[in-house]
């Protein structure tokens, strides 16, 4: 299609003009109807409204938070790599299910199940929508019917509300709590196992992601889970798969859970493995099977574009140098302070602000107690108050998200590329008066 093509095809200013304030039009009547804004001397801009209406709802966000993995911000931004292979295979069709050579149907779980087992020594691996729908495929395909036995100190609640009790229940599995909050022996297994039986399906050991125990603690090791002779599901979480990077110590790795023997692991994609959203199941040949028979398996499936981004960053894994240099989370984690000094520097002498010190965080659950030292810069927010310069800088576009300490908005230079930092100093001094 040429482009006086494609500009032919575009909606005449006319009809797109209608069809937006009639949609604005029904909108405030319905709001006066119900009693909202019926007051008559209430102004409403029916303009500026049909100009917001008109905007993207899902827009681009600068995040100047310091919170690396950002869940409300849609944590792990993409490398480039990455961010190339979804433009890819969005901009026609692809061999999501076909096999090419044999011309017969494929499975989409084959485009990433052997970067999964070279990364992680598993058997067997497939790929769903997120690490929740993973847990609840993986004990539904194992233990439904049967019992799961969960220390109580991991009946973890996650992110959006969802609890192991209830996602248990869902996976038609009955729970079965061994050990106490803060201590779970070997022997508390063993007890469940010999009073259960048969009917026990599966054990879960879920990582309790976003927050720690201390003090008079005790559980078992993944070793000695694999041991009591049933299947064992891992929850690790948010997907470690680089050994070198020492602040990713306090995580559990999946190729641990791999050698020990664990019939199926999951983890994230899209927290410190640094891809998209997904959920990843590696484990037996066995175990993957039963979870590519089950019914939830179509329910929860990957969708082409995450598999191309979740391809290509897997990818980069294969060289952890690599992955620390291309990976933004991973660059972002260890992030040198010379470099975070003069982006804080550049920043502050653009904006007015001060830089002062602060913490940033891991964020997405995971390491909890970490805390990332380095600057950030203040800015002084006026009469109107912190609050509403940050409304400010979030209306903009693209919108800007800081964070808010002692009556200052801070912006974190960690959590900004170079460019970024730029079109933050574009948007402060847009909304601050000099």
């Amino acid at each position: 299609m040429s482009d006086r093509d494609r500009l032919r095809d575009l909606p005449s200013v006319d009809r797109l003009a209608t069809a937006v304030a009639r949609a604005e039009l029904q909108a405030r009547r319905a709001e006066l109807l119900d009693g909202a804004g019926a007051n008559a001397a209430e102004t409403v801009d029916l303009v500026a409204r049909a100009r917001a209406r008109l905007r993207p709802k899902l827009r681009r966000v600068l995040n100047a938070t310091g919170v690396v993995v950002h869940t409300n911000l849609g944590r792990a931004p993409l490398a480039a790599e990455a961010q190339a292979a979804v433009a890819q295979i969005a901009a026609g069709y692809s061999n999501l299910e076909l096999d090419l050579g044999s011309g017969e149907r494929g499975s989409r779980h084959d485009h990433v199940e052997e970067l999964l087992r070279e990364l992680t020594g598993a058997q067997a691996a497939i790929a769903v929508n997120n690490c929740a729908a993973a847990v609840l495929l993986a004990v539904a395909a194992l233990a439904a019917g049967r019992d799961t036995i969960v220390s109580r100190g991991q009946l973890i609640e996650i992110g959006g509300g969802f609890r192991i009790p209830e996602i248990l229940d869902v996976a038609g599995t009955r729970l079965v709590e061994v050990g106490t909050t803060n201590r779970t022996r070997r022997a508390d297994y063993e007890a469940a196992l010999a009073a259960g039986g048969e009917q026990v399906g599966a054990i879960l050991r879920a990582h309790p992601s976003n927050f720690r125990t201390v003090g008079f603690v005790e559980d078992v090791e993944i070793e000695v889970l694999c041991d009591l002779g049933v299947p064992v599901v891992d929850d690790v979480g948010s997907g470690v798969l680089t050994d070198d990077v020492e602040l990713l110590a306090g995580e559990p790795p999946v190729r641990r859970s791999v050698r020990a023997g664990v019939a199926l692991t999951a983890f994230s994609g899209d927290k410190l493995l640094g891809g998209p959203q997904a959920g990843l199941l590696v484990g037996t040949r066995e175990a993957i099977e039963a979870c590519r028979r089950h019914p939830l398996a179509r329910a929860v499936r990957i969708d082409k574009l995450s598999l191309a981004a979740l391809e290509a960053t897997l990818a980069l894994h294969r060289d952890p140098g690599a992955a620390r240099r291309a990976l933004p989370v991973l660059a972002m984690l260890e992030a040198d302070d010379a470099t975070l000094r003069r982006r804080a520097d550049e920043l502050a002498a653009a904006t007015g602000g001060t830089v002062v010190a602060s913490t940033a965080r891991v964020g997405g659950g995971a390491l909890p107690l970490l805390e990332l030292h380095g600057p950030a810069v203040a800015i002084d927010p006026g009469h109107a108050g912190a609050d509403a310069l940050a409304a400010a800088l979030r209306a903009g576009d693209p919108a800007v998200a800081g964070r808010i300490h002692d009556g200052r908005l801070l912006l974190d230079p960690r959590t900004l590329t170079d460019d970024e930092a730029r079109e933050v100093v574009r948007a402060v001094r847009a909304v601050v008066s000099p």
